[in-house]
């Protein structure tokens, strides 16, 4: 089938609930994939920053195989040893205590969310069950999860949602000072916004809040669900910043491309969970996990996150190469970066595709790169070679 043959069968039996570039991808290697249609894409979305190995990785392929032929699903109802294994180095590397597996980053703020409101109604003080999230922010497509989204056009149509969000505004800690009462139990924040336009967290904000949640005694909620696994240069990117969270979420990366997401949290705020509390099927099921643990062995694996550092560096430094008046600004870290023109890049966007080149927008104005971590300094060159061409013709 050709990528029309396939995109016009799509229009006629899936629900059109997303805007779909018209190319279908059927194959991918490494930094590359390629359509229905026999074209080769270099590919700096990687699933939207969830192929952090690439595609077909074949130390993940091989995980994956092995588990395969063992064991696929028995459900939480009792202890599967890769769950267990994997949940130790989240544990072990993120200096908290206790891991909740799920399915994706949007469950993973859901029991975020639940746990910060619940560990406060078991020290009975069920009137703080209020968190401060913040403008610009994205958390997930559940109704929870959209409730605390700072983006009101992914709220628009579906009121009411949960209460309980109080909204400060990113990299500015006196709006929150003046959101904190005695209803606040938690602050959640991205250490980078993605799809509020790569926003880093200022040092001094990401710490200060850590001190506000120190000095009011909650609980501080980081979600690297986009911005974690090595993304910044560092395993979670709180790391970047000296601070650690009390809860932090995960997913994409985690899974290097299958669906798995993760709550990690302090031993304090863990204990807000009992059994029946809080539960997901497919959940840490051995498949996901399995996969799960190559990804973390090789991510921590001796050089791998310097070397994600000095590629981030290197591409930075490529892309304030290209001289175009409308770039307002490069920002991000690691292998999280956004280029911000005076205006809207979709049609950029269209335009790369065109040329080869997968990338996407963050906001109306910032073009995102997320590729994989093992991309190299030719695929880079490749990369912006094509934004330069493509830049001729928007």
């Amino acid at each position: 089938m050709t990528n029309n043959e396939i995109a016009v069968k799509g229009q006629e039996y899936v629900l059109n609930n997303y805007g779909r570039f018209p190319i279908a991808p059927v194959k991918g290697k490494g930094s590359y994939l390629w359509d229905a249609n026999g074209k080769q894409y270099l590919d700096f979305v990687g699933g939207i920053a969830v192929c952090i190995l690439g595609h077909c990785h074949d130390g993940l392929v091989s995980a994956l195989q092995e588990q395969s032929r063992q064991l696929w699903h028995v459900s939480n109802l009792y202890w599967i040893k890769s769950q267990v294994d994997l949940a130790e180095k989240l544990a072990s590397n993120s200096g908290l205590g206790k891991v909740f597996f799920c399915n994706s980053g949007a469950e993973a703020n859901e029991a975020a969310i639940k746990l910060a409101r619940k560990y406060f109604y078991r020290r009975k003080e069920s009137h703080r069950n209020e968190i401060i999230v913040f403008n610009d922010s994205f958390h997930g497509r559940t109704l929870g999860t959209l409730a605390a989204t700072g983006q009101e056009k992914y709220r628009l149509g579906f009121a009411p949602l949960p209460a309980g969000f109080q909204y400060a505004d990113f990299n500015n800690l006196s709006s929150v000072e003046q959101l904190i009462d005695e209803n606040t139990c938690a602050i959640m924040v991205e250490p980078v916004q993605g799809e509020g336009g790569i926003k880093p967290a200022d040092p001094d904000f990401l710490r200060g809040l850590r001190k506000i949640c120190d000095r009011e005694g909650i609980l501080l909620i980081c979600d690297e669900v986009q911005c974690g696994m090595g993304r910044t240069g560092k395993l979670f990117a709180y790391q970047t910043y000296g601070v650690v969270p009390d809860i932090v979420t995960m997913a994409k990366g985690l899974g290097g491309g299958m669906p798995i997401g993760a709550m990690i949290a302090s031993d304090k705020a863990a204990s807000g969970f009992a059994p029946g509390d809080h539960a997901c099927t497919f959940g840490g099921n051995p498949l996901s996990t399995a996969v799960g643990n190559r990804v973390m062995d090789i991510v921590t694996g001796e050089g791998f996150l310097d070397r994600v550092n000095d590629l981030g560096k290197y591409l930075t430094r490529a892309l304030q190469g290209i001289k175009d008046s409308r770039i307002v600004s490069i920002r991000g870290r690691g292998l999280m970066l956004g280029v911000e023109f005076d205006s809207d890049v979709r049609e950029l966007v269209n335009i790369c595709l065109q040329k080869g080149l997968l990338v996407l927008g963050a906001g109306n104005r910032v073009l995102r790169m997320v590729p994989p971590l093992i991309i190299n300094e030719t695929e880079i060159n490749q990369a912006v070679s094509i934004i330069k061409e493509a830049l001729k013709d928007w």
